[in-house]
Parts: C-alpha cells; sequence; structure tokens
C-alpha cells in the first residue's frame, strides 16, 4: 500500500488554501447558473458560452480536488518552535551571495513560495541546496543563468 506523504506548509500557507477552497465551492452555484442559462439558448452543439461554462465548472472542480487533497496532506509546521543548528523547512536563512551581499531566504512550501518576499520552496534548486546546511557552509547551486555559491552566514527560526 502506497504511503500518504505529508505536505509541509506554515498556518498562512494553510490558511491561504482553505480560503481558496472557500471562494471556488462559493463559485460552484454560479457555474451550475451559467450552464443552465447557456442551455436554454438552443442547441448546445454551437453554442460558445455554454461550452466555456462547462469548461469553467472543469477548472473548478479540478482545484477544488487539488485544494482538498493538499489540505488532508498538510503538515503545519510553526518555525518559532523549531530550534537547530541546521537549515530545515521553516528556518528563515540568511547567505552571502558572490559579491559578499547578503539575501535572506525562508524556507517554506510550496503554496507559499514567493522568491519577491523571499520565501522560497524546500522544493526550489536553492531550497534542496540549502537543507541540512550549517553556518559557514558554502552552498553551489545551478539555476538556468548559470552555477551561483552562496555561503550560510545565518540560521534562524523566526
Amino acid at each position: 500500500m502506497a504511503t500518504v506523504e505529508k505536505l509541509p506548509m506554515l498556518a498562512e500557507g494553510y490558511d491561504k488554501l482553505t480560503e481558496s477552497l472557500r471562494r471556488l465551492k462559493a463559485e460552484r452555484p454560479e457555474i451550475v447558473d451559467a450552464i443552465e442559462e447557456a442551455r436554454a439558448h438552443g442547441d448546445l452543439s454551437e453554442n460558445a458560452e455554454y461550452h466555456a461554462a462547462k469548461e469553467r465548472q472543469g477548472q473548478i472542480e479540478a482545484s477544488i480536488a487539488d485544494i482538498e487533497d493538499r489540505l488532508s496532506r498538510a503538515q503545519i509546521i510553526d518555525p518559532t518552535s523549531l530550534s537547530g543548528d541546521k537549515v530545515i523547512f521553516g528556518a528563515t536563512v540568511t547567505l552571502l551571495d558572490e559579491d559578499e551581499k547578503p539575501v535572506k531566504y525562508q524556507i517554506v512550501g510550496q503554496t507559499e513560495a514567493d522568491a519577491k518576499v523571499g520565501r522560497i520552496s524546500y522544493n526550489s534548486p536553492l531550497g534542496r541546496a540549502l537543507i541540512g546546511r550549517q553556518v559557514e557552509d558554502e552552498v553551489e547551486v545551478s539555476v538556468p543563468s548559470g552555477d551561483r555559491y552562496y555561503l550560510v552566514s545565518k540560521i534562524e527560526f523566526i
């Protein structure tokens, strides 16, 4: 029997997914109404409104199933309850790049990742390279623009 893989995420990411699920479920009746209205217009084979509404219904149902699956496998992690000297999920890591400029990233779940605000997924190339590292470790990451090198200067659990 297959084991169910847990999805680590912060409480904020869980709340965001829950809100998305609520919005999608609220949209269901509107889509059913749109399908009924389009159906009333007659010939379904050439009815663009009907086909668009049916396609949107399929997208909503697929999204709902995906989000429900993620929520059922969610493992909520509170970074403030963690500690240690290694980079793990939830850690905030300060790195020095090749120019000795500090960059700060928090290791988060896929749904919470946003590099613009300093949150990277544990599954991203940099996230995978950082997991398990300690202060003063050098990290090499292959990215589309070439290899990048970083030095782990600080690990925090905030």
